[in-house]
């Protein structure tokens, strides 16, 4: 007997460097699913590639940026108040539009048996960098 398929939600976390050039470098999954009361983000910085859009970039901003966003997907509470809000609704707040160095995908939708390794798996494919 397999084991029942959950619908998930995700979006890509970009970094554009530079608003003007629109240049971005994928640095993050955040996947939601509510049945299985999972909400987590991967995120990974490759310095060489961002530094090759703009060498001028505050690399240790954005990984703070994106520290502070994998708290509050975790619903850490050192990441404030957001972070006590409930998961649909970090998630609503983690792939909305709200910085100009970091900017979300659209949202995609799927179906999982294994959150985390759905998460996993996402991660691999859309921020390693091409072979």
């Amino acid at each position: 007997m397999t084991e029942p398929e959950h619908a998930f939600q995700y979006a890509i976390l970009r970094a554009v460097p530079s608003l003007q050039r629109g240049e971005a470098i994928n640095v993050g999954v955040v996947l939601h699913c509510r049945r299985l009361g999972f909400l987590a983000v991967r995120t990974t910085v490759d310095r060489r590639r961002l530094g090759a859009l703009d060498p001028s970039l505050d690399v240790a901003a954005l990984e703070r940026h994106l520290a502070g966003v994998e708290r509050v997907a975790a619903g850490d509470p050192t990441a404030g108040a957001v972070s006590e809000l409930e998961r649909s609704e970090r998630f609503g707040l983690l792939v909305a539009p709200a910085s100009g160095l970091v900017q979300p995908s659209p949202v995609h939708t799927g179906l999982c048996v294994d959150a985390e390794a759905t998460l996993e798996r996402l991660a691999r494919q859309l921020l390693d960098p091409p072979a």
